[in-house]
């Protein structure tokens, strides 16, 4: 190859090894934004919050970061969809694999302290994840090693008839951000998937 194909080259991976980092948002027809990361792109075209950065690739080493602003305390959906060919458990980076570490940094925006969060993964919108979707929470493992919160201080997990996560025992204020880190896992993926986040304020 000749010497100048070669910088035209790693000058274009380079781009596109920095696009991909950092994470790219596009304008819908209709005025929504989607924000490209890695193999997948993140929504907030369901309403009830705004996302205001994406970074990450993924994996353990660049996780997803989705930071986000939310309006109010009641549940909005963040929509999740593949921006590349599925190839389950592939390991290059350039496929989506359904195998996400994922970290939400969440302001709450809404005027009253949260006690709790709970985190809701659903293959169909509105419906009940089943086991038999391969979608969870990395159901396979039983530890805490991909789970934590610098908000709260300890977490459950249901896996039937639901893939719920749910955070307790601490509070974020008003204006304040509240940090999650999990692994998702789609041992069948899917396209388009949903993680509904339901921040929750004292009930007296």
């Amino acid at each position: 190859m000749h010497p100048k194909r070669h910088i035209l080259a790693g000058a274009a991976l380079l781009i596109a090894t920095c696009l991909v980092s950092e994470g790219r948002s596009q304008e819908t027809e209709a005025g929504q934004k989607v924000w490209n990361a890695g193999a997948y792109s993140f929504s907030d075209e369901l309403g009830g919050f705004q996302i205001t950065g994406v970074s990450g690739t993924g994996t353990r080493e660049d996780p997803f970061v989705i930071r986000e602003e939310l309006d109010s305390s009641t549940p909005v959906t963040l929509t999740i969809r593949t921006t590349r060919p599925i190839r389950p458990f592939d390991s290059s980076g350039f496929y989506a694999n359904g195998i996400m570490f994922m970290r939400i940094e969440a302001l709450n925006n809404s005027g009253q302290a949260w006690v709790e969060f709970e985190f809701e993964l659903q293959e169909q919108q509105g419906q009940a994840s089943v086991f038999g979707d391969g979608l969870s929470f990395d159901q396979r493992r039983t530890d805490n090693v991909n789970i934590s919160s610098d908000s709260f201080a300890q977490y459950s997990r249901d896996f039937e008839p639901y893939d719920r996560l749910r955070f307790i025992d601490g509070k974020v204020d008003p204006l304040a951000i509240a940090g999650f880190s999990f692994l998702v896992t789609d041992y069948t993926p899917r396209w388009r998937f949903y993680l509904v986040q339901d921040p929750r304020i004292p009930s007296s």
